[in-house]
């Protein structure tokens, strides 16, 4: 952390504590914070899901965000994609450990957002 003294225009000092690295909220965040990062994870949870597939699951993503977020993850370590020898060839999507270790928290943020839907 890095403490930074700030005069402002009356003359005022106010000290400021910045981050001058993520801190671990904030890393978490970038890994599963994303826009349907959350879901593609939630819809990979019991099984390999072709690309096709998750697309139907996500109907409100554009295939292009899909593809977006399928590829960070996979850069993240969090999912693996395989590519099925058949024809037509396809591609599914699984989570790796890493990836399955995120379900605790998605889950308990699933409940904790039905518990404050009337918010």
């Amino acid at each position: 952390m890095k403490t930074k003294i700030k005069t402002n225009a009356q003359g005022r000092k106010t000290v400021l504590n910045t981050c001058t690295e993520p801190c671990a909220i904030e890393r978490g965040m970038r890994l599963i914070g994303g826009k349907w990062t959350g879901s593609i994870i939630y819809h990979l949870k019991d099984e390999p899901v072709r690309f096709n597939d998750l697309c139907r699951m996500l109907g409100g993503a554009s295939r292009k965000m899909i593809d977006q977020r399928l590829k960070e993850l996979e850069n993240n370590g969090m999912v693996l994609r395989s590519v099925i020898d058949t024809r037509p060839i396809a591609v599914t999507y699984s989570l790796t450990e890493f990836g399955r270790s995120a379900l605790d928290i998605l889950e308990q943020l699933r409940v904790w957002s039905e518990s404050h839907s009337d918010n």
